[in-house]
């Protein structure tokens, strides 16, 4: 009865984050292993070198719990993201990273410099929540309170506060995040359209509305095919009797002629 299918969970879904927090883990071995720091790559605000670190930041960590601190709600939110906004997913990724990494570039102090992908936590954040809520749609407005209730204590990154955290990566993460919300706000979810929302709509036709009465009790598909089964049968022997007394008529008609002619 469905027309489309907005909604629909496949490996993709689960590879792509899975595969991305992996690689964030590999990366940070790769540096513990073969003892490479990283750091440099960072954005390094108001210096034109640090621009690289729009690009490379989110994938370098200072310690096993920063990584661990972000794995787990990345992987959460990169899942969700996939899932009901698939069509628009790479691109709020990809530019919401992108300005990410520029405001942050723009509005923290120079001479630091910031690593993680905690930016792009505060961007999924943000975009699935205002988006969900903007949307009008129950399913994403839904996913819009599972978000506040698992992540709502994200909101106290956005002040400054312990010294070596990117508060200012975190902000600009999350107003990148509403900005790409505002954006999208009238990409939706597609609305499913059943059959009997149809104008062409016939419920006599209809299989399921045939197992209730005209009280509204509920018809066992054992009778219901029986009495169909009779209705049919009646028809068919009604329809017999008709062709029988059409072809009486027509003999006796035959023979009246004959019996004109011999006159």
């Amino acid at each position: 009865m469905r027309k489309t299918q907005p909604l629909e969970f496949s490996l993709f879904t689960i590879a792509v984050p899975l595969f991305s927090v992996l690689l964030l883990w590999i990366i940070y071995w790769v540096e513990i292993r073969f003892h490479v720091n990283l750091t440099y790559l960072g954005v390094q605000p108001q210096s034109l070198i640090g621009l690289r670190g729009i690009v490379f930041s989110p994938f370098i960590h200072g310690s096993i719990d920063h990584l661990y601190s972000n794995s787990i709600p990345l992987l959460v939110l990169l899942i969700a993201l996939l899932y009901f906004y698939k069509p628009i997913a790479l691109k709020v990724i990809l530019w919401g990273a992108f300005l990410t990494g520029l405001l942050t570039w723009l509005i923290a102090d120079k001479g630091s410099v910031h690593i993680g992908a905690s930016g792009i936590v505060y961007l999924l954040s943000s975009f699935l929540f205002f988006k969900g809520i903007w949307s009008k749609h129950y399913r994403l407005i839904a996913l819009s309170l599972i978000v506040v209730f698992l992540y709502g204590s994200l909101i106290w990154g956005l002040l400054p506060g312990e010294e070596g955290i990117s508060w200012e990566g975190h902000l600009s993460g999350f107003l990148s995040g509403i900005v790409f919300a505002f954006i999208y706000k009238k990409s939706a979810i597609p609305t499913i359209s059943y059959a009997w929302e149809k104008p062409s709509y016939n419920e006599h036709e209809d299989e399921f509305m045939k197992h209730f009465d005209e009280n509204g009790n509920f018809v066992p598909s054992s009778e219901l095919y029986k009495e169909e089964e009779q209705v049919e049968a009646e028809a068919s022997e009604e329809s017999k009797n008709l062709s029988t007394t059409h072809t009486t008529d027509f003999k006796w008609s035959s023979d009246q002629t004959f019996q004109d002619k011999n006159k």
